[in-house]
């Protein structure tokens, strides 16, 4: 049984300065979970100077410096799913 690979893949750049790999991470594993099949690969780019920022295939879609805050996890999939599988049902993440 061959199963086909996606090729989105999102990218998650945090600061290691400010210890924020758990977060990420955490984020990364709910984004994995919710799109198993949608997404390719989530990755985790180290990075410095307070960055926290959130690409889908290259598109910036979520920047800490623009937006003073982090995102929650509701919103994060709602701009994930937008871009990856804009027709997919995310239940309670939806209301």
């Amino acid at each position: 049984m061959t199963e086909t690979k996606s090729q989105n893949r999102v990218e998650i750049k945090y600061c290691r300065q400010c210890r924020w790999l758990l977060r990420a991470s955490w984020m990364a594993q709910e984004l994995l979970t919710t799109f198993s099949a949608e997404l390719g690969e989530v990755a985790l780019v180290p990075g410095t100077g307070g960055v926290f920022e959130v690409r889908v295939s290259d598109e910036l879609v979520w920047s800490r410096k623009e937006r003073g805050r982090f995102p929650d996890i509701k919103e994060l999939k709602q701009l994930v799913r937008d871009r990856v599988a804009p027709d997919m049902d995310l239940g309670h993440s939806d209301s």
